[in-house]
């Protein structure tokens, strides 16, 4: 079986080569062959995944390596993968989600003519993920990481006409970069520290006390650097509500089910690093914490479908975070969460580029209202999905955050009383904001405007049927999109559940630890107070857009509100601190680098040659210039004779 593990990356990495070198002539079948390998690759998940159920708990990981790529003395990298129950979860995920996202992407993209391109980079996206996933050491999850983050900007800036989207994707480039520096520098630091950065034996060094706290620290705060970057974390989080300038599809692959999960997958796959460096993992369940609120702060002022889904993301992978920052205690409920969200959230991003499939691609929700009587299967399974992330009883999110929250108060202490409120409180701006954008896309009164101009809007996506000064006439989306839709819906409602009685904890307990943490609050009292909290959401939300025709313009509103329209100001901090100080260091280095570097070379360089031109005249070939010149060195060594002697 373990020969099977890289078939898993080869798959879709076959289809990316095969559709981007391809040419024209796969125009008309390319994006069938890009969904029939990414679902290839899945299939072989289910293959390796029902084999690894019948082995014990202990005997479950199996290694394949291909070659050794460097083997010199003292270093040696090999491409070697590694499957366990931590990377055969993030296996079908990236798998079983990707590939219904492709599916969709068959009708999404349909009249786009660089269909063929778009599915190359899906593919080649998937096997990026993979290798990141499936790597046995840091530098081949360095190589899939990178792999990654290129596919990323790829995808994003897929329609760079746009300047829009191509300066969102070299957005998202630019910040990721800054993470991955991160990686790297971690990367360096564990082969100096241990020798090696296979995972084995660094995480057994880091476990057995083979390097100090200060040093372990000092890797940890790099991942976690590293994760802010691809996680969307504050400080690096500035990225990811550009990067909905990309199709839908790739709102829902990359920005919800895969890449932003990335960071949390390299944090728990690092535990035992983190464990050892308690202060780095305060740091990142502070990151995680300010993040779940940041996020959710700014999705409940986007009247953009797609950015308050980006907010929203940025919140939920902020709770994945804190729990990853709990240690034993929370990394299985970070990676139980991350699973339940893929569903959730990719369901509810497809249901927001079903809705702009059918409204000629207008993405103001201020522009919908009652949505739900001519787009019943979106408003259902959308509806399904906002139930989910809002933690409704009984749904996949009512499970995995009320275990978040449960463990952040068991951290104990005032530490676990803050970090259980943020968690509370995100969770009922979690209810607000989702409710809001339920009631302005799906009910009241229809607020429909014509079609804008395509080449006047920046916002509409390229291949749609809009017709300029037009109404929408909005309609159900084909079954190649819904069919994914409803699936996913499925998962939203039915996998929390799974995992809970499935024993989802004990499966990834081998790899990941578990402890029982000692909370001050009961797990009853902690639900109670979750599902009150969410109910306040909601009522908020219905009492402010419910029971209240939606202005077609948008209030000047508060301060908070107009500085979560600008993101809290994020990208004017970016601009202020590192453009325009980064410009004014640039200009200072230059001044010196002119004035004092080259300033003391040149001055230098003109002495020697104004010394040397006067030194020169000396030599002017005339016998008697030189008879003359003797003359007077004899005269000064007779004078200076006498004078000795007199003395």
């Amino acid at each position: 079986m373990d020969n099977l593990i890289a078939l898993l990356v080869a798959a879709p990495l076959l289809g990316a080569a095969v559709l981007l070198t391809g040419g024209r002539r796969l125009d008309k079948a390319g994006h069938w062959l890009g969904t029939l390998l990414a679902a290839v690759s899945f299939v072989i998940g289910l293959v390796l995944f029902a084999d690894m159920l019948g082995k014990s708990a202990d005997d479950r990981t199996l290694h394949q390596t291909l070659y050794t790529w460097i083997p010199v003395e003292g270093f040696q990298a090999d491409i070697a993968f590694q499957l366990d129950q931590l990377s055969m979860t993030f296996v079908l995920l990236i798998t079983g989600v990707g590939t219904l996202i492709h599916v969709y992407s068959i009708g999404y993209m349909e009249h786009d003519e660089r269909r063929r391109r778009f599915f190359g980079y899906l593919n080649l996206f998937v096997a990026a993920m993979l290798l990141l996933v499936l790597a046995d050491n840091y530098l081949l999850l360095y190589f899939g990481w990178e792999g990654v983050g290129l596919a990323s900007y790829l995808l994003i800036g897929f329609w760079q006409h746009k300047p829009s989207a191509a300066t969102a994707a070299k957005k998202a480039f630019l910040v990721n970069r800054v993470g991955d520096m991160g990686l790297s520098i971690a990367i360096m630091l564990m082969f100096t520290t241990f020798g090696t950065f296979a995972f084995g034996p660094v995480l057994d060094a880091a476990a057995g006390g083979d390097a100090s706290e200060g040093k372990l620290t000092a890797v940890a705060l790099m991942l976690l650097l590293a994760a802010c970057g691809k996680s969307a974390q504050v400080p690096l989080q500035s990225w990811l509500g550009d990067a909905m300038e990309g199709p839908t599809p790739v709102s829902a692959l990359i920005h919800a089910a895969t890449m932003v999960t990335a960071g949390v997958y390299l944090i728990v796959r690092s535990a035992d690093i983190f464990n050892a460096a308690p202060d780095a993992q305060l740091v990142v369940t502070v990151v995680g914490a300010v993040t779940l609120l940041f996020g959710a702060i700014v999705g409940c002022a986007k009247d953009d479908i797609k950015k308050a889904l980006a907010g929203s993301t940025m919140s939920q992978i902020g709770y994945m975070v804190l729990a990853a920052g709990l240690g034993p205690i929370g990394y299985a409920f970070a990676i139980m969460h991350l699973v339940t969200h893929g569903f959730f959230k990719a369901g509810l991003f497809l249901g927001a580029g079903s809705v702009m499939h059918g409204m000629n691609d207008e993405v103001d929700m201020r522009k919908y209202g009652g949505l739900r009587k001519y787009m019943p299967v979106t408003f259902v399974t959308f509806g399904l999905g906002y139930l989910a992330i809002i933690g409704f009883p009984g749904l996949s999110g009512f499970f995995s955050k009320d275990k978040i929250i449960e463990a952040a108060f068991a951290k104990g202490g005032t530490e676990g009383w803050i970090l259980g409120a943020c968690a509370l409180l995100g969770a009922a701006i979690t209810a607000y904001y989702m409710t809001r954008v339920m009631i302005m896309t799906f009910f009241g009164e229809k607020r429909w405007q014509p079609a804008p101009d395509p080449d006047k809007a920046a916002s509409v996506e390229p291949g749609a049927d809009a017709h300029p000064g037009e109404l929408p006439h909005p309609h159900e989306s084909p079954k190649s999109m819904t069919l994914p839709m409803i699936l996913l819906a499925v998962g939203s409602v039915g996998a929390g559940a799974f995992f809970e009685y499935a024993g989802f904890v004990e499966w990834l307990e081998p790899v990941t630890g578990f402890e029982h943490g000692h909370s001050p609050l009961s797990a009853a009292a902690v639900t109670t107070a979750t599902v009150v909290v969410m109910l306040l959401g909601v009522g908020v939300a219905y009492l402010q857009y419910g029971r209240r025709p939606v202005p077609a313009v948008a209030p000047r509103g508060s301060l908070l509100t107009r500085a979560a329209r600008r993101d809290l100001l994020q990208d004017d901090f970016n601009h202020v601190v590192f453009v325009r100080g980064g410009t004014h260091l640039t200009r200072s280095l230059v001044y010196v680098d002119h004035s004092l570097v080259d300033g003391v070379v040149n001055g230098t360089a003109a002495s020697v040659g104004g010394l040397s031109g006067r030194l020169r005249k000396l030599q002017n070939g005339y016998a008697r210039s030189y008879a003359v010149s003797m003359f007077g060195g004899t005269a000064v060594l007779i004078a200076a004779t006498l004078l000795m002697r007199a003395v």
